[in-house]
């Protein structure tokens, strides 16, 4: 479905560029503003008569648009490697030494990341040569920034149990908020005290930061995201068509 917003700015584009072909001055003049309602009542007649011009108008301006973000992509993929793959803030599961890594972009209070998770764990099951790099994303609220500094902290705390942490935390039912995750932490073996000094430092900020600019700069809003190789994929997608995308890597 077209967007009306889309349609409505075509629309004005086109107005003003057959406008423009008067090259009439700014001018309040009786003549001028005659000149101009004329000119309007032909643009109109125009474009009712002719109104796959629009259609065609839009697909350009989205194809423009398209080439725009996959430039802004690629030269982010290029350029942002080492923090997309290697960051120090970023959390991984599954062999570290593994040859295919894949990036996944998540909301602790995002269904279809539960969803995401599942494909995850299946994927590490099936092939030891594949990791999971974690980008800690909140997207849906203060709820999930609370829940993803806990997670950051404990990360840095018992990184060893950070995989499960991950896991439990995800699939649990109901909005995941700061208290959830600090009482399953605590469950796992964290110490409280340590844990909440931990959230306090720099380096949470820091890395929602980071993760917020890597975002931007790949065109992604919306939570689960990955990065598999040199293309970004949007939503979750599935068990079978990230397997597609990793046999592509393998090939």
């Amino acid at each position: 479905m077209r967007s009306r917003i889309s349609l409505f700015t075509i629309v004005t584009a086109a107005a003003l560029s057959l406008s423009a072909i008067t090259f009439l001055p700014m001018s309040t003049s009786a003549q001028d503003t005659t000149n101009r309602a004329e000119i309007e009542k032909i643009v109109r007649e125009y474009l009712l008569g002719n109104p796959e011009i629009l259609i065609e108008m839009q697909d350009v301006l989205e194809s423009r648009e398209q080439e725009k973000v996959a430039a802004s992509q690629k030269k982010t993929l290029e350029e942002k490697r080492d923090i997309i793959y290697a960051s120090a803030n970023q959390i991984e599961i599954g062999d570290p030494n593994a040859k295919i890594t894949i990036v996944e972009f998540f909301d602790y209070n995002c269904g279809f990341c539960l969803r995401a998770m599942n494909d995850m764990t299946r994927l590490l099951e099936s092939d030891n040569n594949i990791r999971f790099v974690l980008k800690e994303f909140p997207v849906l609220g203060e709820a999930s920034v609370e829940a993803h500094r806990v997670s950051l902290a404990f990360s840095k705390l018992v990184p060893e149990k950070y995989g499960e942490f991950h896991l439990q935390l995800l699939g649990l039912n109901g909005p995941k908020d700061g208290n959830r995750a600090m009482q399953l932490a605590i469950s796992m073996g964290a110490e409280e005290t340590a844990l909440r000094a931990e959230m306090e430092k720099p380096f949470v900020v820091e890395s929602f930061r980071e993760t917020y600019d890597l975002a931007d700069d790949l065109g992604i809003s919306g939570t689960p995201s990955y990065v598999v190789g040199d293309e970004i994929i949007f939503g979750a997608v599935g068990y079978d068509q990230l397997q597609q995308r990793i046999a592509k890597l393998s090939e």
